[in-house]
């Protein structure tokens, strides 16, 4: 019994799969180059973690204006097209703060990207550069973003 349930099992993963790839649309290679992507629709990006640097601001006014010129050029990067996704953490023990995905294909020039950053450039940010390989598509959900986001500062 326990066989003939591993065997229904497995040929139901394998008809899933099969049934999945029937209905997957053609690829439409035009439309990944337009993104920059490979024969697979993919490309390279480097993916930033922002970490808890070792930079204390003195005060708070100091804190605030820090916060403000690192959200001030994270919309420039975004409207530069440089800067592909962004976003704080939930608190954690890793001393995690948040990431970056950069649209750009070298750890070089995420390094120069980073340094535009007022926070990251002071150290009140660290981060870890790490190239990342993923859907060359991810710009497209740019545009959207932009009419879904609230800008309060």
């Amino acid at each position: 019994m326990k066989n003939l349930l591993l065997l229904f099992a497995f040929s139901l993963f394998f008809s899933s799969i099969s049934l999945g790839q029937n209905n997957r649309k053609e690829y439409d290679s035009t439309l990944a180059k337009t993104f920059g992507g490979d024969e697979y629709g993919m490309k390279m990006y480097v993916f930033v973690a922002l970490k808890t640097g070792s930079y204390k601001p003195k005060d708070s006014l100091e804190s605030k204006s820090l916060f403000m010129g690192h959200m001030g050029n994270i919309v420039k990067l975004a409207k530069e097209g440089k800067l592909i996704v962004s976003g704080p953490f939930g608190s954690n023990q890793l001393s995690y703060r948040g990431l970056f995905i950069l649209d750009v294909p070298t750890i070089e020039e995420a390094k120069k990207l980073v340094q535009t950053d007022p926070a990251i450039k002071i150290g009140l940010f660290d981060v870890d550069l790490i190239p990342w390989y993923g859907s060359a598509a991810l710009p497209a959900y740019l545009p959207i973003h932009d009419k879904i986001q609230k800008n309060d500062f």
